[in-house]
């Protein structure tokens, strides 16, 4: 119902008004209700796989996937709000800085570990070998053999772990990144 809307529109402006402007919000929610299918307020995964950008990525799953605190198989118009404020362009940071004056959600850090966690499967904090490769398979599908994926995942650990332990940590994932944009690479500009 209409008045249900509203509800939800003036909570969630309570709490990520911090994130976005009142137009973006507004703008955001009509985005959260079209994709709302059952109409019940929180988006599936299956809301998210009807998005054809999503469909098509090879990513898709894993970025879907990004939006749902673990154990859920759904997410309320908030957290859909909290998960796209990573993706804000870093000079509007100012207005991505949480109640509680922590660090930006758009940050290159929170950036990096986003991008981090794509990758690490079982988030235990590390990305392995095998996690590697499931995610180049992923991006690559059948045009590379398993060969040479596997020759491009040893290599790529072998540059990045500086520990020795046959897997890349957050720390090491930041190191290998420290030349690449990914302010920019990670940024959409949406809602302007």
């Amino acid at each position: 119902p209409l008045w249900c809307d509203k509800v939800l529109l003036r909570a969630s402006r309570r709490v990520e008004i911090a994130y976005f402007s009142h137009s973006q919000i507004t703008r955001l929610y009509s985005r959260f209700h079209s994709l709302d299918k059952g109409e019940n307020g929180a988006l599936s995964r299956e809301d998210f796989q009807r998005i054809p950008e999503l469909a098509i990525n090879p990513l898709g799953d894993r970025i879907i996937n990004a939006f749902f605190p673990e154990g859920e198989d759904q997410v309320n118009f908030r957290g859909f709000m909290r998960t796209l404020a990573h993706f804000r362009p870093v000079e509007d940071n100012e207005k991505s800085k949480g109640h509680d004056a922590s660090e930006p959600l758009n940050s290159r850090n929170n950036k990096l570990l986003f991008a981090f966690r794509l990758y690490d499967l079982d988030r235990d904090d590390k990305i392995s070998r095998d996690e590697l490769l499931q995610v180049l398979r992923m991006m690559v599908g059948v045009n590379i053999s398993d060969e040479q994926l596997g020759s491009i995942a040893d290599r790529t650990i072998q540059e990045a772990d500086t520990n020795g332990d046959m897997s890349i940590s957050f720390s090491e994932f930041i190191k290998v990144l420290e030349k690449v944009d990914v302010e920019q690479k990670m940024s959409i500009r949406f809602l302007h």
